[in-house]
């Protein structure tokens, strides 16, 4: 894998200007039918991230999104809400978060790396979810190089509504690292990325670390799921 430079942890903070984090144009997704797993994570009413349903009662998502960044320390669990399928001003369901199980292997650094690999996070809602209201989805193993993928993520750019990157592919991957060319804003960590298989669900296969140059391209960082991300998941239960 080339050297990868400038990571950057993709989470943002509410009230700056919509333009401040903007990066590369995407596909607004005018409707999220199917995807409403997906939502959007409003932390201590100031900052926001991605993340998506695992289970009825569980969200994965970035470890560093759970971290305030000014302090270095745990966000308090009951400060974080889940708005899944939030398009525009209405969300298909929201819950609260009541605990956060961090990647045993993290440990957050206020200004360093996004440590690559094990920036995983599963939130347990207070209430689960109905399956017939929202079907969470599956986890699968890392892509392979060269594997088509689309990422679903909120941004500071457009907070209401999901942006759907399509059409891109995974560029390397090392151990739990992947390096894909989508391009996404800040507000994307913990983003779910997804196979693209044609006649197949959609299934996750990574979540949104940071944003990053690859030499002179823009590229991003994924961490991709193992057997400690199911561990976390009895875990967090």
């Amino acid at each position: 894998m080339k050297r990868i430079f400038a990571a950057f942890a993709a989470c943002f903070l509410f009230g700056m200007p919509n333009g401040a984090a903007a990066d590369d144009p995407q596909s607004s997704v005018k409707s999220v039918v199917g995807w409403e797993a997906v939502g959007r994570l409003n932390i201590s009413g100031r900052s926001m991230c991605t993340g998506a349903l695992v289970a009825p009662d569980l969200v994965v998502t970035a470890a560093h999104c759970v971290y305030n960044p000014e302090t270095g320390r745990k966000v308090n669990p009951e400060r974080i809400r889940f708005e899944a399928g939030l398009n525009g001003n209405r969300a298909k369901a929201a819950r609260s978060v009541t605990k956060t199980v961090v990647h045993p292997s993290y440990q957050y650094q206020k200004h360093g790396d996004t440590q690559l690999g094990s920036d995983i996070a599963i939130l347990r809602l207070d209430r689960p979810i109905s399956r017939q209201m929202i079907q969470p989805f599956e986890l699968a193993n890392r892509p392979a190089r060269g594997a088509t993928v689309e990422v679903l993520s909120y941004s500071g750019a457009q907070q209401n509504r999901p942006n759907l990157e399509q059409d891109c592919y995974v560029l390397a991957r090392q151990e739990h690292v992947v390096v894909m060319t989508c391009r996404v804003d800040f507000g994307a960590s913990g983003a779910p990325v997804f196979d693209v298989v044609p006649g197949r669900m959609p299934r996750l296969v990574s979540v949104i670390s940071a944003k990053a140059e690859m030499g002179n391209r823009r590229v991003s960082i994924g961490t991709s799921f193992d057997r400690t991300v199911l561990a976390m998941m009895r875990s967090a239960s």
